[in-house]
């Protein structure tokens, strides 16, 4: 009707246009990472480490925390769980934008090339995000921003295919389905 076409107008006469992703890329030089086994969700001591650990320790590699923990640090004292295996090179890439979930299943697919020669990694990680200050989370409801907006999933595979699934909203919001 007549609002569908002012909005149009509205939009053409602003030249908006959709912004495309922002992709950044770098490469982890002797990361230490958690040792996984995709059967054994609470870890085993001095085998496998823990969902709760592994998402932990993402945390801090994403946002680029130092894992040595030195007492020196005033940012952070956490180190790596054990056990854990130093990785000569880790690649990690982030895209910031509006996604949709075609897009995120294209990416799954794509990162599974990884398990094959030569990169042969053990496992891989896709972790998304939604906007803290979005209005909805899961299931169509409200989102409560109250204080950190918390509103993720992060997929781990392993080289035989199988995978977790990990998800986390504010205490305030619904949990997923």
């Amino acid at each position: 009707g007549a609002e569908g076409s002012t909005l149009m107008s509205y939009f053409s006469k602003n030249q908006i246009q959709a912004l495309k992703p922002k992709i950044t890329f770098s490469t982890l030089r002797d990361l230490q990472c958690p040792v996984l086994q995709s059967n054994d969700l609470q870890g085993k001591p001095e085998e496998s480490c823990s969902t709760e650990e592994l998402l932990e320790w993402l945390g801090a590699v994403l946002n680029q925390v130092s894992l040595d923990n030195k007492s020196s640090s005033f940012l952070s004292t956490y180190c790596c769980p054990e056990p854990n295996t130093v990785v000569e090179k880790a690649f990690l890439c982030t895209i910031t934008g509006f996604i949709i979930p075609e897009k995120i299943i294209q990416l799954l697919e794509q990162l599974c090339c990884y398990f094959g020669e030569p990169k042969l990694a053990h496992w891989l990680t896709l972790t998304v995000h939604g906007f803290a200050d979005s209005p909805v989370s899961w299931r169509e409801n409200e989102h409560g921003f109250h204080k950190g907006g918390e509103n993720l999933y992060n997929f781990v595979i392993f080289r035989n295919l199988d995978y977790w699934l990990q998800m986390a909203v504010g205490a305030h919001d619904d949990c997923p389905p």
